[in-house]
Formats: C-alpha cells, sequence, structure tokens
C-alpha cells in the first residue's frame, strides 16, 4: 500500500524545506496551501528532482473550518493513507492584543492550534500501518510573550497538546513530537528581525533545512519534545530560574517595538 506524507503550509520556507527533505527520502507526498499557484509551481519543482515519485496538492485555507474539511474530504476520497504529519503552517502575528481585529485573534488562533489539532485526529483516522506526527511549535511558547502572547500562547498550547495526545496513542502505532525551533531566515522580514539581535540572533538561528532534519530525526525516535539547536537549549536552561516578573519586563520591553501582521 501507498503511504504519504503530509505537510501543511508547504509553499512558505519551512515547509518547502520539509516537502524536498521527504522527497530525498523517497516519500510520496500530500501538499497543502492557501495558493493554488505556488503549490503547482512546488509540485513542479520537486517533480523535476524527483520524477518518480507521486505528489497531491490540496489549496485549502486553514483558518476555515469548511475549507479544511472539504480538503480532509477530498484525501478520504482519493484513498490516501498518511505515514507523517508535518503540522507547518501557522501565522506570525506580532503586535499588542489591543491592536487585533477580532477576525485576526480568531485567524491566528484557528492556523496556529485549532487546525494542527483537527489535522491530528484526521491523520489518525487516515493513518498508514505507522504514523509520525511533528507539530511545530516555537521557543517563543516557553514562556509568556508581552506582545507576541497570542502567538506564544498557542504554540505553548500546541507543545501541551502535543504531548498529551503521545501519551493517549501510546501502543497504537503513532509517535507524537513537539519541535520547537528558534527563528529561521525564511523571510526578508525575519533575515533583518535575526540580524537586530546580534551575535545571539546569529547563534540560535537555525536553516529550515536544519529544521526539518532534526524534526523528521526526532520523530522517528518518538520524542515527546525538541528544541532545535544547542543556543536555543542554552537560552531555556540559563532562563529557567529567572523570575517570571524579570522575564515578563524584559519580553515586553524588546517586543514592544515589534509590530508585524500575518503574511
Amino acid at each position: 500500500m501507498k503511504t504519504y506524507a503530509m505537510v501543511t503550509g508547504a509553499t512558505g520556507g519551512l515547509g518547502k524545506a520539509f516537502a524536498f527533505v521527504l522527497a530525498e527520502r523517497g516519500d510520496n507526498l500530500i501538499l497543502t496551501g492557501r495558493s493554488e499557484e505556488k503549490l503547482s509551481a512546488l509540485k513542479a519543482e520537486l517533480l523535476e528532482k524527483y520524477p518518480q515519485m507521486e505528489i497531491y496538492t490540496y489549496t485549502a485555507d486553514l483558518a476555515n473550518e469548511h475549507s479544511r474539511i472539504a480538503m480532509m474530504d477530498k484525501i478520504k476520497t482519493d484513498g490516501l493513507r498518511i505515514s507523517l504529519l508535518a503540522n507547518v503552517a501557522g501565522a506570525d502575528v506580532q503586535k499588542g492584543v489591543m491592536e487585533y481585529t477580532q477576525e485576526k485573534i480568531a485567524f491566528q488562533c484557528r492556523v496556529n492550534f485549532e487546525s494542527a489539532v483537527s489535522l491530528c485526529r484526521f491523520a489518525i483516522e487516515q493513518k498508514a500501518e505507522r504514523l509520525e506526527i511533528i507539530n511545530l511549535s516555537s521557543v517563543s511558547g516557553i514562556y509568556p510573550m508581552p506582545y507576541f502572547a497570542i502567538y506564544s500562547a498557542t504554540k505553548g498550547a500546541l507543545t501541551s497538546f502535543s504531548q498529551s495526545l503521545r501519551a493517549e496513542m501510546k501502543g497504537k502505532n503513532v509517535a507524537v513530537t513537539a519541535i520547537l525551533p528558534g527563528a529561521m531566515p525564511t523571510r526578508d522580514d525575519i533575515k533583518e528581525q535575526i540580524k537586530g539581535q546580534g551575535l545571539w540572533g546569529k547563534l540560535a538561528a537555525k536553516s529550515p533545512e536544519s529544521v526539518a532534519r532534526a524534526s523528521l530525526k526526532a520523530v522517528r525516535k518518538n520524542k515527546r519534545k525538541v528544541i532545535v539547536g544547542f543556543w536555543n537549549n542554552v537560552m531555556r536552561v540559563g532562563t529557567c530560574w529567572i523570575p517570571t516578573s524579570w522575564r515578563l519586563k524584559f519580553i515586553a520591553n524588546r517586543w514592544s517595538k515589534i509590530s508585524k501582521d500575518a503574511f
């Protein structure tokens, strides 16, 4: 029976890295994204390098329940069995809570958390003999982050959910791993942000390909949670003893100077 690795947010920097690393190791792919044009271009690029592989693409807005369910129904109709799910899609809105609209609050929560939970359940229903689930969380979800509050909260929730689901799936041939990367130079605005952090930004940043490879290695070992990158682990250990009030003050001072909307 043919099986497929499913990648959400496949046309973004990290999603594309996952697609190519999976193609390199011989997986057939299910790719999702909001843009049919970008998905078609990615499929053509992959097939040019790996002409023997099978690729299904599905256009869907994961923040929209009806669009998400329609995509799931198409995958079921096509009879595809899922051996790996990489929940990569996300929205990194950065601003104070009062600068959000009600619609943007719902959008970020649905993309970052609701859709990932929904797709985990779907993948388990459609699983091959073995299923590996990678949920892309973030080191931003380790602590509360003023002016990045909704993003950090959704990523913290995704980390918590992943660990709970892993426990529920014990003995059912389903591996679940939460991946916590730091910044990745996937867009010009993120590259500038990393540059603005000086030496620490340079040390802590990891390439999308390295994050994809680390994620696939971790889920194969059924790791519960993995912080990607030596310096991100140093940060976690080095700051865990600092009082929360101090961390909140430091984060608020830094992140109040940054504001951007979803792409």
